[in-house]
């Protein structure tokens, strides 16, 4: 074999090499849905602060620790698994004078940058599709956990890696298309536990 054959050949091996390296060096987490919550707030017409949530979804993240900014999340939500806590206010919401589950069954968000703001904080901006619509949204996130996770010591499925967030965000409903009249903002605040693979 000459040089020039084996120096190619052996660039082309540490290059793969390298980039295996690489590649497994990112992290794949998903969504530990008993322990996600997903809740949404507005205005009642400035007399008080109501509350709501989405009880399913589903999800998962890629964490590139070497280089953070490279991450990125995608999460489907059941629009069809809204709570109020109130039967006749959910009914309402689901309608089609609202959000329209019947036609828009899902909520979807994808992570599309990541600019990270400190050591264990990031706005995470992406695009979120709401009754058909999709906008950019900018959640400001915090990592409050990344290791073994303490239940693992006594509960199996808790062992291996796990990290958890808290994120929040807000959006105009009425650019999405939902409802008949303005509510004002809605604030968003997700906390979720991901389970690594």
């Amino acid at each position: 074999m000459n040089n020039l054959v084996y120096g190619t050949l052996t660039s082309f091996a540490l290059a793969l090499t390298f980039t295996t390296a690489k590649a497994e060096a990112v992290e794949t987490y998903v969504i530990d849905q008993g322990h996600t919550e997903v809740f949404f707030g507005w205005s009642h017409a400035g007399v008080s602060r109501q509350h709501g949530e989405f009880t399913r979804l589903s999800g998962a993240m890629s964490l590139d620790p070497e280089n953070p900014a490279q991450s990125s999340i995608e999460i489907t939500i059941d629009a069809t698994s809204l709570s109020s806590g109130f039967e006749p206010l959910d009914t309402e919401l689901i309608s089609r004078s609202w959000l329209d589950v019947e036609t828009y069954p899902e909520i979807h968000f994808k992570s599309t940058s990541v600019e990270l703001t400190g050591g264990d904080t990031a706005l995470v901006s992406g695009e979120l599709t709401l009754h058909g619509v999709t906008k950019t949204v900018t959640l400001d996130t915090k990592l409050t956990h990344r290791g073994a996770h303490p239940v693992g010591q006594w509960i199996d499925y808790y062992k291996g890696p796990w990290v958890a967030f808290h994120a929040t965000t807000d959006i105009d409903h009425t650019l999405f298309g939902v409802g008949p009249y303005s509510t004002g903002r809605i604030f968003i605040e997700i906390n979720t536990e991901l389970k690594g693979q």
